[in-house]
């Protein structure tokens, strides 16, 4: 138990023993581990790229691919991490431990989905695309900010995946 505001609060667990030993025995934990970072390569690529034409105008094409590249990372860390979210804890999404984040990655999948939406349709002009995808990207930050304390949380509990 830690002390928080004058009063005793219990740590949350977010795995049990079993949920632990599930993920820890998942090649999909793996397949994360691997497609998280390269997940966020993509998008640092793709944000210097954006800002790029933002600024200069210069480059569309290449933000263009970046943003596709990217967003095809998105649909595949969000399927693998739905099939890892069903093994570990019997759901392929929203599980407890990870509800909230799930939540806000249904934002992130949206903002990312309407882009291309808009690209394929021609629903807006590029500078309005560029705009969206860094919407898309905004929210991607905050959710990829959420599963890295979730990381940590698990760390500090005693396992070294999450």
């Amino acid at each position: 138990m830690s002390k928080q505001s004058g009063r005793a609060v219990k740590a949350v667990q977010l795995y049990t023993p079993e949920e632990r030993r599930r993920r820890d025995e998942s090649v999909w934990t793996v397949v994360q581990g691997v497609l998280a970072p390269l997940q966020f390569l993509a998008f640092l690529v793709s944000l210097a790229l954006v800002l790029r034409y933002v600024f200069t105008g210069a480059g569309y094409d290449a933000a263009t691919i970046s943003i596709i590249v990217k967003t095809g990372f998105l649909y595949t860390i969000m399927i693998t991490g739905a099939i890892w979210e069903k093994v570990v804890f019997g759901r392929y999404l929203f599980a407890p431990a990870f509800f909230w984040e799930d939540v806000f990655s249904m934002l992130v999948i949206a903002l990312h989905t309407a882009y291309i939406w808009a690209l394929i349709t021609g629903g807006l002009d590029p500078m309005g695309l560029m705009m969206l995808a860094l919407a898309a990207y905004a929210t991607y930050v905050i959710n990829a900010g959420q599963f890295i304390w979730k990381l940590r949380m698990a760390r500090l509990q005693g396992g070294v995946a999450a």
